[in-house]
């Protein structure tokens, strides 16, 4: 399901700049799960894709003017519906961690993948975005063995008391059970 360079053959394709090089010799290991809404609590438009590849109108709601200046990405955005976009490679390194730590490791973007699901802490997501997070985290772990299931992680885990997403509203337990059952 991905090509030599790290695109995914089943997403949209929005390629952002808002990416380097994993440095050398480092093996990705982690996934990290996030959420986003733009602006908050609000689905659907335009406005994540342009946050990711840097073309947000920070003029086009006063939430965004938060937001100016910032060079942020991730590898997948799931949306509502299960629609899967990839903006950076899984090869390349993605800005979706921020400053972050996992078991005594920092710079988590070094060495994971980030997936956001369009949503928020408290709203339920879909049953669409699981089934579509499902396929592509078996995907992705049978691409990097190196994520297993104690190794997918939400950002709230790499980042707390700074981050909390993707929050109660994402069912860890029916997630891992699901998954379990399609590795």
């Amino acid at each position: 399901m991905f090509d030599h360079s790290g695109w995914n053959s089943a997403a949209v394709k929005h390629p952002s700049s808002h990416c380097d090089s994993r440095p050398a010799g480092v093996n990705v290991s982690l996934l990290v799960i996030h959420n986003i809404s733009l602006p908050p609590g609000k689905f659907g438009g335009p406005f994540i894709d342009q946050l990711f590849t840097g073309n947000l109108n920070c003029d086009d709601h006063p939430y965004f003017r938060k937001l100016e200046g910032l060079r942020v990405s991730s590898h997948f955005l799931i949306h509502r519906d299960g629609g899967l976009v990839q903006y950076v490679p899984t090869t390349m390194r993605a800005w979706h961690a921020g400053k972050s730590c996992y078991q005594g490791r920092s710079a988590c973007n070094d060495f994971s993948i980030g997936i956001e699901l369009e949503g928020t802490d408290t709203h339920p997501y879909s049953t669409d975005q699981y089934r579509t997070l499902l396929t592509l985290t078996a995907n992705i772990m049978h691409t990097y063995p190196k994520i297993t299931l104690g190794r997918i992680v939400g950002h709230c885990d790499i980042a707390p008391g700074r981050k909390t997403d993707p929050g109660e509203a994402f069912d860890w337990p029916g997630f891992r059970r699901q998954l379990r059952e399609i590795l």
